[in-house]
């Protein structure tokens, strides 16, 4: 028996390919999958191809995109909404340019949009001023046409009754502590917060910001867990410039901000791309507004049309964060049989599909591991280098 730990993303695709892969494999998580605390939760995800010049980043989310559409293609096809993705660039603006060369070379679809193109397809953005180095100043993008937007905690939902079919147990359960090995350096069960203790043969575990909670002296300073708003605002009424299709995702890392266009009459989402406060998954509220101030300037500027328009919704989640936004997928040192996989940074959930479709195979035929992902690369210290 194969016993994943966290129901998220990452520990769900696992899951699921395991079985397929013909292993007996038990799922367990604390809140239920796509649950309100989880990294994983939320209504909705971007999926864009660009990465700058990270390449296998670019490769894993073109690979997963295809292995999410066969999973909706089963369960749902609304799960996944083709809006495009929006790249807005400065004039000298490296991220954006080396995310230009990666799509050309990896053969992606895109278009390179010049700053009258930008104004005359999307007319109620203000791309700021257009010889400015100023940060609004956008003079330039990069347009993902097949990307767009995951359904988010419908979609782990989803997931995780597919991998129940494919034969995977679920169990809702609450890991309160891994317990010390007998001998040899193998893991024997851990423990629930009722007091069961669940054996396996294999551990992998994939609960993201409950990583440090289990494992305090390994990850305690190695995984960050911070506390990120995601604000929804109302459009005017009967007004569709803001809604797919007319909107397609946008990203806006110049001004540490992107949005996702209103879907389902949810609203129009809006929220700072930078990290947050400590956070602790289980017991801090979830009551948004501090970024709000910040938010609400940026859209006047932005999207006029919208300067007054009333906040619809919120929610609070949290990134999980190495410490460059590299993902952890790694044995642990001193357990044979435990597998570690998370530090989804914030940009992770987009990869599940491959992330468990690596994990899958490392577990079933070994294999060297990608040294980005290794335990020794996590340092102690957050300097983002992943985006």
């Amino acid at each position: 028996m194969i016993i994943v730990v966290g129901a998220g993303c990452f520990g769900a695709w696992t899951a699921y390919h395991l079985a397929r892969s013909g292993h007996d494999v038990a799922l367990l998580d604390a809140y239920g999958p796509g649950n309100s605390r989880a990294s994983s939760g939320g209504e909705t995800r971007v999926i864009r191809m660009g990465y700058g010049a990270e390449e296998i980043y670019t490769r894993w989310s073109q690979r997963s995109l295809e292995l999410w559409k066969v999973l909706f293609e089963r369960v749902d096809p609304t799960l996944f909404r083709e809006t495009g993705v929006l790249w807005m660039a400065r004039e000298h603006d490296p991220l954006t340019t080396s995310t230009l060369a990666t799509l050309e070379r990896v053969g992606v679809p895109h278009e390179r949009l010049s700053r009258v193109q930008l104004e005359s397809r999307w007319p109620q953005v203000d791309f700021g001023p257009a010889r400015s180095q100023s940060v609004d100043g956008v003079t330039w993008a990069i347009h993902e046409p097949g990307s767009g937007v995951l359904m988010a905690r419908r979609a782990v939902a989803s997931l995780v009754r597919e991998a129940e079919r494919q034969g995977v147990r679920y169990v809702a359960a609450a890991v309160k502590s891994v317990q010390p090995p007998v001998a040899g350096g193998r893991l024997e069960a851990v423990t629930t917060r009722s007091g069961e203790r669940i054996g396996g043969a294999l551990f992998i575990f994939a609960c993201g910001p409950w990583l440090p909670k289990l494992f305090p002296d390994l990850l305690g300073d190695r995984i960050f867990a911070t506390r990120q708003e995601v604000l929804y605002f109302g459009p005017p009424a009967g007004d569709s410039r803001f809604a797919a299709p007319a909107m397609p995702a946008w990203i806006d890392f110049g001004a540490e901000m992107y949005g996702v266009p209103d879907i389902e009459a949810r609203g129009f989402k809006i929220s700072l791309d930078r990290h947050g406060a400590p956070f602790d998954p289980d017991t801090d509220e979830r009551v948004a507004g501090q970024t709000l101030p910040a938010v609400r300037d940026y859209m006047a500027r932005r999207f006029p049309a919208l300067r007054n328009a009333p906040l619809a919704g919120a929610e609070v989640c949290q990134y999980e964060n190495t410490c460059n936004g590299d993902f952890l997928i790694d044995r642990h040192p001193e357990l044979e049989n435990v597998w570690l996989v998370g530090g989804g940074s914030g940009h992770g959930f987009k990869h599940g599909p491959v992330v468990g479709e690596y994990v899958a195979r490392l577990v079933a035929e070994g294999g060297v591991i990608d040294e980005r992902f290794r335990l020794a690369t996590k340092e102690k210290i957050q300097k983002r280098a992943v985006y």
